[in-house]
């Protein structure tokens, strides 16, 4: 329950919402490209503007929603709980201290370094350059954090296939670990893709990163830049998508799974209700995400987009999902879908018994369902992509089909591996080899793991 304070002055009643603060941590060229569409939505939807001030004759409301992601300075600024990271600047430079919301950070919340990139190298993340970096990284996560009256945990955005993002996401992941062991590490991880790459070393940099996401992270939200580009190019019409279009889908998702932190809503979800609905067993906590409606501005007034609509979409329609792998062919753990706008519980209710007759469910979980129903619809940004619409739903799931995306990668890292192709450059920068043996026997056993789960008690049963 919210601590709910009512200050009674003049006769009127202001209600001051018990602070649930989350820190954003956005690491290398992803998790930076990521931030500055995530950071654009926020400011939208709590109407702030990009120097970090409200319009003129324009105050807060009185719930302190903007809380969450934002502290209010003596100068009635608002600046984001976040901090920037990236081993080379270029990035960081150009998309956040010389971008629209340059007014609205402070200086110290973008840490870059000087003696050139990880170039693609887990180990240059995480053991050279990365290392130098880390004090810095986590005196401002620790100072942030400081000026938090109930922090609830971390946001880290970052991919698993690049240098930065893999190398020392992990490095700042066990930081947090040893530091805020109490807290909820919430991972959004861009995985390669099994068309695209952008670097030949992905499934060295992937297999080494996952390892360390299965210890210091509570939730990991699996996003590919394969099924992103699908959800643009086939459900939004974008011929060619870019990372802004990208980008602004995860923002949508974030700012969706956040919603009832910041906003009101009927039925809220807390950010400690994820991992206990979602994590049936610690390791199994890779999830898939999907959105709904997915329209354009023009199909938007021909399309009727009910509760029960959205609901199907999010659970099997696979161009709505944004990780690569067709869960119809999997079962389904737990399911947290979290409702936006014009929705009612008795819609819900109706949309989910319907869901229970055909949603493929493990036996061991027959109930595997947690809605959320938050009254403030989705914003958009005014040159994206999406249309307005007044309701709108996210899913994030824990479905065995997740473990396609493990096999794939796995078995690109067995390829690799089997000759020692491009080892040397991971043990010239103080890696030992034996680490790559290490995590790839790890996501072995996570695939097992999988597999094991999937079964039904009949097959177990037979086996034993």
């Amino acid at each position: 329950q919210d601590l709910i304070h009512c200050i009674a002055v003049n006769h009127f009643v202001y209600v001051n919402i018990n602070m649930r603060e989350l820190v954003s941590l956005h690491v290398g060229q992803a998790g930076v490209q990521i931030g500055a569409s995530a950071w654009e939505l926020y400011c939208l939807e709590h109407g702030i503007l990009p120097n970090g001030q409200l319009p003129p004759d324009e105050t807060m409301d009185g719930t302190g929603s903007f809380n969450t992601f934002f502290r209010e300075t003596d100068a009635g600024r608002y600046v984001p709980r976040a901090v920037y990271v990236d081993l080379e600047p270029n990035v960081v430079d150009s998309l956040v201290k010389q971008g629209p919301y340059k007014d609205m950070y402070h200086p110290d919340q973008m840490v870059t370094g000087s003696d050139g990139d990880a170039a693609n190298n887990y180990a240059r993340g995480h053991y050279t350059i990365g290392k130098e970096l880390l004090d810095r990284v986590m005196d401002q996560v620790r100072k942030i954090s400081d000026f938090c009256e109930g922090l609830q945990g971390f946001l880290v955005f970052h991919s698993t296939g690049g240098g930065t993002g893999s190398g020392f996401g992990s490095l700042l992941l066990e930081n947090l670990t040893v530091d805020f062991p109490k807290k909820v590490k919430m991972a959004f991880s861009i995985t390669p893709s099994p068309q695209l790459s952008s670097a030949v070393v992905e499934p060295y940099n992937s297999v080494l990163s996952t390892h360390s996401l299965l210890e210091h992270t509570d939730l990991t939200f699996s996003l590919d830049n394969d099924a992103l580009y699908n959800v643009c190019n086939k459900a939004l019409g974008v011929e060619t998508p870019t990372y802004k279009n990208l980008n602004r889908l995860v923002a949508q998702v974030v700012s969706s799974l956040t919603a009832s932190l910041r906003f009101p809503g009927t039925l809220n979800v807390d950010m400690n209700d994820f991992p206990t609905t979602l994590v049936p067993y610690p390791r199994i906590h890779f999830l898939t995400t999907s959105y709904a409606p997915l329209v354009t501005a023009d199909k938007a007034f021909h399309e009727k987009m009910t509760v029960n609509d959205l609901t199907t979409a999010v659970l099997s329609d696979p161009n709505n999902f944004m990780t690569k792998c067709d869960v119809r062919r999997g079962k389904y753990m737990s399911c947290c879908v979290v409702y936006r706008g014009d929705v009612t519980p008795a819609e819900v209710n109706a949309a989910m018994n319907k869901a229970r007759s055909w949603c493929h469910f493990v036996d061991w979980c027959p109930t595997g369902f947690k809605c959320g129903i938050n009254s403030q619809a989705p914003t958009v940004i005014p040159d994206g992509d999406m249309a307005k619409v007044k309701r709108a739903v996210c899913m994030v799931a824990n479905n065995t089909a997740i473990a396609e995306t493990l096999t794939t990668i796995d078995h690109k890292f067995d390829l690799m591996y089997a000759k020692r192709a491009f080892v040397h450059w991971y043990v010239g920068e103080g890696m030992e080899e034996g680490e790559f043996a290490e995590a790839r026997e790890d996501l072995a056993a996570l695939e097992m793991d999988y597999e094991e789960i999937g079964k039904d008690y009949s097959e177990v049963a037979e086996e034993h």
